[in-house]
């Protein structure tokens, strides 16, 4: 606020910080508390020990405090107090760190644009999902068609990192799209298995196009990510799944038992409390429109949230919504740039900003 006061009338800055005038002019007239002078204590004696002994950190820094100085730190503040300062052990072996080479081998072909798929089979996603019990451990692959939310292969692992799971999974898949002449996208993230040649061997000659989510993006497969966090809840709810951890054999049946049920008697909320299985085949018998919407959908990285806000800045008219996506911290030209769409420029806000950094 003693920043934009500068520029702006106070009484028009306290409504919009949610203070009140008084309250403002008493914070500004307060006397410093024990508190704060302590602080300010301590952050001078941790800087004057970093001075004398810059090889060390700041465990070694508050250690040293409580040993000859007889000041009661704790090691997070001494940390803490090393942020604020801006300081870091100083070393001849500096460890660098090289940024990651972002290569993906199959380009992301859906991004936010789930809702336009308009087809069953048009669009399906995949994905692992871990149950560990006591000191066994089973892993379960699903294939949904994201279209119907339906299962159309599951497949169980009772060993870490068998990709056989994958495999056969995908050998499932393929059968079921035999005589299907229209594209097919396989959508999973960037998991080794999933990026193996062998894995993608399986549809060399098939209609299947692989795409591929953004590395360290699971939002990019939303679809999957709901959907196993329903089904593991209703697996040990339900079917009371953590019963069955001493057989591999019952595991598996559980697993298939429930997929039966899911595909044909549970309702699902986001085809409107349908079944998966009723909801393919009332498409293919006209009862369901064909929207065509999918092949006109257009690719964005920007998530869907921030694209219904801009939408909604611009029904209301309202110039003065930046999107902060991709940017770490909203940056002082922005906040100033806000009070100057509301009250109009008294003077230039950049120079004033300029003026402070030096």
């Amino acid at each position: 606020m003693d920043l934009l006061s500068r520029d702006y009338a106070v009484k028009d800055i306290c409504p919009l910080m949610g203070v009140s005038r008084a309250g403002y002019y008493k914070w500004r007239k307060r006397e410093p508390s024990r508190r704060d002078t302590r602080r300010e204590e301590v952050v001078a004696l941790v800087k004057e020990v970093h001075e004398e002994h810059p090889t060390h950190g700041y465990r070694w820094t508050a250690a040293y405090m409580r040993i000859n100085m007889q000041v009661d730190i704790s090691d997070n503040y001494a940390y803490k107090c090393y942020r604020h300062l801006g300081i870091k052990a100083e070393t001849r072996h500096r460890v660098h760190y090289k940024p990651r080479k972002v290569r993906d081998l199959y380009p992301n072909l859906i991004f936010t644009t789930w809702e336009t798929v308009d087809r069953p089979r048009q669009v399906i996603v995949s994905d692992m999902t871990a149950f560990k019990m006591y000191c066994y451990y089973y892993e379960v692959t699903f294939y949904f068609d994201v279209f119907t939310k339906e299962i159309l292969s599951s497949r169980v692992a009772s060993r870490r990192g068998d990709r056989n799971q994958y495999t056969d999974g995908l050998s499932d898949v393929v059968g079921l799209l035999k005589g299907n002449l229209e594209p097919v996208i396989l959508h999973t993230d960037q998991g080794s298995v999933y990026a193996s040649m062998a894995y993608n061997e399986l549809i060399r000659d098939t209609n299947i196009v692989r795409s591929m989510s953004r590395a360290g993006k699971p939002t990019d497969n939303p679809v999957n990510e709901a959907l196993n966090g329903w089904i593991k809840e209703e697996l040990y709810v339900e079917f009371k799944i953590e019963q069955c951890w001493r057989s591999p054999d019952a595991f598996r049946q559980t697993i298939e038992r429930y997929v039966k049920y899911y595909n044909t008697q549970r309702p699902c909320f986001a085809i409107g409390y349908d079944t998966p299985e009723n909801y393919r085949k009332r498409y293919y018998k006209g009862e369901l429109p064909r929207k065509q919407t999918f092949e006109s959908r257009v690719l964005s990285t920007e998530p869907k949230f921030v694209q219904k806000r801009r939408q909604n800045a611009n029904k209301q008219g309202d110039e003065s919504f930046v999107s902060t996506f991709g940017k770490e911290n909203t940056t002082k030209n922005e906040i100033m740039s806000t009070f100057v769409n509301r009250f109009g420029p008294k003077t230039t806000p950049v120079s004033t900003l300029e003026n402070i950094n030096q």
